[in-house]
């Protein structure tokens, strides 16, 4: 029997991604290679889980233009869930990123105005029927990124749609980690961040992943699982605590790799697999993300 269906809700983008020829300085005008390429945490996650033959739905806004019509079409090659997208009248939303030449984020800027805009307008095919049993909770996994405006992410635990599911948040960057502080505290929710973000939403120093996961467990989290670039990796949930350490891998590009690394942890192994295989495949997939061939 096939796995039941993901639920990814939130960004879903163009990234343009910059990869600078030498280390980056402030005002530097220097060479390097230009991509652009689907992104958006949501869409990221989504992505990867379809390529290992996960069923993944995305719930989020994109633009009716040509750009929006594109980004759609790409997604659907690669077997991604598209029916339920917002269509809206605003601009098909982007991010910008300037990589280092070992692949790490010099600065980034994400557009997420239609996201915003939009709202809870993304929520209606759980509502109206097109997407499960209207008035029923969704019943299966589902993934919500930090880009939904902070009122909709504090709201999302009480909501009858997401009564009766596995909720699993990530913040989708630092700067917007603190909008999933209120969402920990009403219900029971799996949490994804790296240790700098684990630093923003508990407002203290974390000096390693296990110290980070043991405070989100307090914090409210039911499961955290915590990154820290090439150091050790954590999953607890209050009964069994995990850690593994990443071998040393060479860079060509991190963007997105914290989503590849949720979307292999969630699709390992099947409901039989221990917390630890789980973790060690998230690590895998992520070395794998970040030392792939860039075109």
């Amino acid at each position: 029997m096939p796995a039941p269906p993901v639920l990814c809700i939130g960004s879903a983008l163009w990234d343009i991604i910059a990869s600078a020829s030498a280390p980056m300085a402030q005002g530097a005008d220097i060479a390097g290679k230009i991509r652009r390429q689907p992104g958006g945490v949501a869409l990221n996650v989504a992505l990867a889980l379809a390529r290992q033959g996960q069923q993944a739905i995305l719930l989020s806004a994109i633009g009716n233009g040509p750009e929006g019509d594109a980004l759609i079409e790409a997604l659907e090659l690669e077997g991604v869930d598209c029916r339920f997208i917002y269509r809206s009248d605003d601009r098909t939303d982007s991010y910008l990123a300037i990589e280092n030449p070992d692949g790490d984020v010099f600065g980034a800027i994400a557009d997420c105005a239609a996201l915003e805009r939009a709202g809870d307008r993304i929520f209606a095919p759980l509502l109206d029927g097109r997407l499960g049993t209207p008035g029923s909770p969704w019943p299966y996994r589902v993934v919500v990124d930090g880009n939904l405006p902070a009122a909709l992410m504090q709201s999302l635990p009480g909501r009858i749609e997401f009564s009766d599911c596995q909720l699993n948040f990530v913040p989708a960057s630092p700067g917007k980690a603190a909008r999933l502080r209120a969402a920990l505290l009403g219900g029971e929710v799996t949490l994804y961040v790296n240790r700098g973000e684990a630093e923003i939403l508990c407002e203290t120093t974390l000096p390693d992943a296990e110290i980070a996961a043991h405070a989100l467990l307090k914090l409210g989290a039911a499961r955290a699982i915590v990154t820290d670039g090439p150091r050790m990796a954590c999953f607890s949930d209050g009964e069994t605590t995990v850690t593994l350490t990443p071998p040393p891998t060479p860079a060509h590009s991190t963007t997105g790799a914290g989503d590849v690394f949720m979307a292999a942890h969630i699709a390992a192994g099947g409901d039989s697999a221990t917390p630890e295989t789980r973790l060690q495949a998230a690590i895998d997939a992520a070395a794998r993300h970040i030392t792939r061939k860039l075109p």
